[in-house]
């Protein structure tokens, strides 16, 4: 797996997550889902990604995308 599906992969899981959270728990949990949608846009132009550097961190191979 590289750091640029394991990115991908990880934000996947966050929201739907939070989805389930939000219908199950409590419907404040949707603020998850704006958050992980709020950084995967901020990391499109920014290629700054707080994930990535943990993935990276714990020694994923680097992909095309993040490095």
């Amino acid at each position: 797996m590289t750091l640029d599906s394991a990115v991908l992969a990880f934000a996947g899981c966050v929201v739907l997550l939070s989805a389930t959270l939000s219908l199950t728990v409590h419907p404040w949990w949707i603020a998850l889902t704006l958050f992980a949608g709020a950084n995967m846009l901020q990391a499109a132009f920014t290629g700054f990604c707080p994930a990535a550097m943990v993935f990276k961190g714990l020694g994923v191979r680097p992909g095309t995308v993040f490095r």
